[in-house]
């Protein structure tokens, strides 16, 4: 979402958190409820909704929403699932993980078969082991922390997303195989698992190789000292590094990597698939060029064969242009337990677990690969590719879908 879209958003959920609050609710409400019941009733499907509407994690959720309420519509449209309507109802966690629980926990009293949490490990992995805890899918659109599986959150927790060990292996690949960087700084905001995780297993990758972490530095969540940074970079003198590495979220990696090329450091900087988000390119003006990530998906026919289709039902359900890739992570959410759970005619998420490890899926974020997982015992691994973009003049380039040939353990 773009900043003046962004902006607007967080207004509206700002003056309806006011209202919620004088009524004493708990988080926001959003998703295709339109008054049917949502009580477990036996002539409906009930997704039941973790995502971040506030906090953090809500410029990643909101999007991921409009893509489950687009997949939803569809099913609907096409009959339901086994001639049952799909409801999708989402109370906002607020990028809290005990609000996670609770907001989980009400979703079940209220009849959820299924729960979709935030997209991350340590704000949404407590709503998914809640709903492991009474036999039902905890699943997220693009939590790629490995903490986010089966081995600490139980055989019915799985992630749409590629795991760090791809994502980082796969940008770290790109950046020594393909661009021939030989040494790199990393910079990481610590502040959550992914972003440690995701330089850490970068990092593994790159020195399988040969290549040379010259410095490793972490910043303040949200506040870092681009001063700080460069007084490093300027300390570095003629052994300056070939590449930058840097792992955070969005108001970490804007003011970064704008106050770099803003001071004439032109080398290539490689991340994750926060760079994804256009907001973020918006604030990198000018210095928008020469980044490369590892990401979940890239909106051109190309990357998604069905895109223009996908554009259709996004662009006349919201009336806006299709900017960035993670509403197509809600949508394949969806879609994904919607084949499971009509193939087996079930809703315990036994069977639809079962079923998840023992097919693969088409999807929009996968490329021609698609997407399944390992077994419980394994973690459910996901068994699918990046997708390698770089920026260059504010303008992306995809570059391919990619399976590292190196790959971290977890």
């Amino acid at each position: 979402m773009h900043m003046k879209k962004w902006f607007l958003f967080a207004l509206v959920v700002v003056l309806a958190l006011g209202a919620l609050a004088l009524t004493g609710c708990r988080g926001d409400d959003a998703g295709t409820d339109d008054g049917a019941a949502t009580t477990g009733d036996s002539d409906t499907v009930f997704f039941g909704g973790t995502l971040a509407m506030t906090g953090d994690n809500a410029p990643f959720d909101s999007m991921g929403i409009r893509g489950m309420e687009l997949a939803v519509d569809k099913l609907n449209a096409d009959g339901g699932i086994n001639g049952k309507k799909v409801v999708f109802k989402n109370l906002d966690c607020q990028s809290d993980p005990a609000v996670s629980i609770e907001v989980a926990k009400q979703l079940l009293d209220e009849g959820a078969d299924v729960i979709i949490t935030t997209s991350d490990f340590d704000f949404g992995g407590p709503a998914a082991k809640v709903a492991g805890e009474q036999g039902k899918i905890g699943i997220n659109a693009s939590a790629s922390d490995p903490g986010y599986g089966s081995k600490k959150l139980g055989p019915y927790a799985f992630t749409m997303s590629i795991w760090n060990t791809t994502m980082g292996a796969a940008a770290a690949e790109v950046a020594y195989l393909d661009d021939g960087n030989r040494s790199v700084w990393c910079i990481t905001d610590p502040f959550i698992s992914y972003t440690e995780s995701l330089t850490r297993y970068f990092i593994e990758t790159f020195e399988h190789y040969g290549g040379k972490v010259v410095d490793t530095t972490t910043v303040v969540h949200n506040n870092p000292d681009t001063a700080a940074l460069l007084a490093t970079w300027k300390a570095f003198g003629n052994d300056t590094p070939d590449c930058i590495w840097v792992s955070g979220y969005p108001d970490t990696l804007g003011p970064i990597i704008k106050e770099f090329r803003a001071a004439g450091i032109t080398e290539p900087i490689y991340g994750g698939d926060v760079m994804e988000d256009p907001e973020v390119w918006d604030v990198w003006g000018a210095g928008a060029t020469n980044v490369t990530w590892a990401g979940h998906s890239f909106l051109s026919e190309e990357a998604v064969p069905t895109l223009a289709e996908y554009k259709e039902l996004y662009e006349a359900k919201y009336g806006e242009e299709l900017d960035a890739p993670w509403s197509m992570g809600g949508w394949d959410v969806i879609m994904v337990l919607a084949e499971a759970i009509e193939a087996t005619g079930s809703l315990k998420g036994e069977d639809i677990a079962k079923y998840m490890t023992t097919n693969r899926f088409t999807v929009k974020t996968g490329g021609p690969t698609g997407v399944t997982w390992s077994s419980a015992e394994e973690g459910h691994e996901p068994d699918k590719a990046a997708c390698m973009v770089n920026l260059v003049d504010g303008v992306p380039k995809f570059l391919g879908w990619k399976i590292p040939d190196y790959l971290p353990a977890p």
